[in-house]
Formats: C-alpha cells, sequence, structure tokens
C-alpha cells in the first residue's frame, strides 16, 4: 500500500514538473497594433464629440436659469412654474443624452466593443495558436489583476506574440 502512494506521488511530481508556463502583457501588444491605435483615436474623437454636445446642452439650461432668475420677480406663479418646468426637462434631457452616451450600456461601450473586441480576439486566438505550437500549458496575462510577484523575463512571450501577429 505504501508503495502505491510513492509511485502515485512520483507521477504527480512528474506531472507538475512538465507543465510550461509562459506570460504576456496584452497592454503592450495592444499599444503594438496600428488597428488598436487607430480604434482608440476614433473613440477618443467620439468621446470628445459627445462630451462637447453635453456641455452645450449644460450651457443652455444655465443661460435659461440665469435668465429666469433675472426676470423671476416679474412672472406670474403660473409663468414660474412653466420657466421652472423647462429648465427641469432640458436638465433631464440633458442627464438621459449623458446615460445614452456613456452609461454603462451607452453608445460608447457599445462602440468601444465594436472597435476593440475584434483586436482582443485577434490577440487571443494568437497567443492560443503560440500556446498550441510551442506546447505551453498556462499562458497568463501580466496586465490583468492576476499579480506577479516575480517573473523571469525569458518567460515573457510578448514579443513572440507581436511577431506571429505579423507587427
Amino acid at each position: 500500500m505504501r508503495t502505491l502512494y510513492f509511485i502515485i506521488l512520483f507521477f504527480l511530481t512528474l506531472n507538475v514538473s512538465a507543465q510550461r508556463f509562459a506570460y504576456v502583457n496584452s497592454e503592450y501588444i495592444l499599444n503594438k497594433m496600428p488597428e488598436y491605435q487607430s480604434a482608440q483615436d476614433q473613440i477618443n474623437k467620439l468621446t470628445i464629440s459627445w462630451q462637447n454636445e453635453i456641455e452645450e446642452k449644460y450651457k443652455e439650461i444655465d443661460v435659461l436659469f440665469k435668465k429666469y432668475q433675472a426676470e423671476k420677480i416679474l412672472l406670474t406663479p403660473e409663468m414660474r412654474n412653466i420657466r421652472e418646468n423647462e429648465i427641469l426637462n432640458k436638465e433631464n434631457e440633458a442627464k438621459e443624452l449623458q446615460r445614452k452616451r456613456f452609461g454603462p450600456q451607452g453608445e460608447l461601450f457599445t462602440k468601444t466593443e465594436e472597435l476593440i473586441s475584434p483586436i482582443q480576439d485577434k490577440i487571443f486566438n494568437a497567443i492560443e495558436d503560440f500556446a498550441k505550437e510551442k506546447r505551453y500549458d498556462v499562458i497568463f496575462d501580466q496586465s490583468s489583476n492576476i499579480s506577479m510577484l516575480f517573473s523571469d523575463k525569458k518567460l515573457d512571450k510578448s514579443d513572440n506574440i507581436i511577431k506571429m501577429l505579423g507587427l
């Protein structure tokens, strides 16, 4: 029985020592890809454009509010209500536009997914092909939330992936 345990332990030790590990830095790889830079530029331009659009809405609201404040004492209670509702409606429209553009499932999120996902898929496929070709059991991503307290540079295969992508 004891010999059986030693034999099992021996084979388990062999199996563990035979595993091959490597890591890549996907952020480094992404930054080397011209299509990623182009996608980032598109996203930045859209973000600036949408932010300016929202800022214009808030400027209009500010003008309406200042005008209302200046004329408030001359207005009837009914006219005050109308103006206040107009300002509130404009604020709600601006907030809705902001949510539509920058919210969790907003247009910025959708556009980012549309532009970046294919690039990330391309990298993932290259990593997968590299791992199969070179017979790596595990490849970690150094740029993710995995804490790598120490990593030997010879295990960094980011440049190999960049070469596989033709960059």
